[in-house]
């Protein structure tokens, strides 16, 4: 196997820039040995959806497939029929950065955004959201979906999540969550996963792996069984029904196995603390929004950000801030590299 290159610098511009951490490449490694049923039927997809249900204490349906983006996009077909709305933060993913895929895969459906304080909805914001479509002349609402942590690094408390079901509930809406960096939150929060899943009425989940040591792959963990129906033929149509399903799988089962999911994204959540702290030694840097995942969202002068690009660092700005994510693999040391670097910019270059 090809050695990492020790002299690439680890970047703060995306924890998918990070690569894969050694439990999941050893797992790799042991489900590449031999031959195994395919699309699915082989023993380490078995044990990731067991492992699954295990840590959410649910009898839950779960699916494998290659992106986040197929995973929100499937999961809201499924979820809803074409005329019907789902509304969303301005900034959400479904929103900004999955390219039309939930109306594509939808077949029309609509997603209706909703702004909001620290990248969150609120009860409010959906209740003013709902009132606003006209009867049979607009989408009808049908779900919400929350992300969680959110675009901008905070993270849901349990009492937001209940308050957000029991206006769903009034409304009869469905939950969808993107859980890209569900991990993250639960690290933060301290709580059990069902705890800021269904027991607070998601119905669906879509769970990222990509942003915490895993190469591929999102799992759609359906709480709301019924949703599921005839999900496998959802899955095939759209190309994500993989043949050598295992070496997707074979990570997530390892990772849910051992725990380093978790550790991996506490591992982040307290590298985003160190680089929260490091950031506000610097005087004309602000923190924009609470660091409660494994994001730091910084204001600086403009000619700062541009002489920090200048010496190599990659981060791009997201929801009016510039955005700078720790990973599974970031070091104190690469926190430091980069303190030092805009340190020496902040003491040459005027703001």
């Amino acid at each position: 196997m090809t050695k990492p290159d020790s002299s690439r610098k680890r970047e703060f511009a995306s924890d998918t820039w990070a690569g894969l951490c050694s439990s999941a490449m050893e797992a790799l490694r042991d489900a590449n040995v031999g031959h195994a049923d395919s699309y699915g039927a082989d023993p380490w997809t078995e044990k990731a959806v067991d492992r699954l249900r295990q840590v959410f204490d649910a009898d839950c349906e779960v699916y494998f497939v290659l992106t986040g983006t197929a995973a929100n996009s499937l999961a809201l077909a499924a979820m809803c029929q074409p005329y019907h709305a789902v509304i969303c933060y301005a900034d959400a993913h479904i929103q900004t950065d999955e390219c039309g895929c939930p109306e594509f895969l939808g077949r029309g459906l609509k997603l209706t955004t909703v702004a909001g304080a620290e990248g969150k909805l609120t009860p409010t914001g959906i209740l003013d959201a709902v009132q606003k479509h006209r009867d049979v002349h607009s989408n009808k609402p049908s779900a919400i979906s929350i992300s969680q942590a959110t675009e901008v690094g905070t993270v849901y408390s349990v009492a937001e999540l209940q308050a957000l079901a029991e206006v769903a509930r009034e409304l009869r809406l469905a939950i969808h969550m993107d859980g890209a960096r569900l991990a993250n939150a639960l690290a933060t929060l301290q709580v059990a996963p069902k705890e800021i899943t269904w027991q607070v009425g998601v119905d669906v989940l879509c769970l990222g792996g990509t942003k915490n040591g895993i190469a591929v792959g999102d799992a759609i963990v359906f709480f709301n069984r019924d949703m599921a129906r005839e999900f496998p033929y959802r899955v095939k149509q759209a190309g994500h029904l993989l043949s050598k399903m295992r070496l997707m799988t074979a990570p997530w089962a390892a990772l849910l196995e051992s725990g380093v999911w978790l550790e991996n994204a506490r591992h982040a959540n307290r590298m985003a603390q160190y680089l929260e702290q490091k950031l506000r030694e610097i005087p004309g840097i602000e923190i924009r929004y609470p660091v409660q995942a494994n994001g730091v969202f910084v204001l600086m002068p403009p000619a700062w950000l541009e002489a920090l690009h200048g010496r190599g660092w990659h981060f791009y700005n997201i929801a009016g801030a510039e955005r700078l994510m720790c990973s599974w693999d970031t070091q104190p040391e690469d926190i430091d590299a980069l303190h030092h670097d805009l340190r020496e910019i902040v003491a040459s270059v005027p703001s």
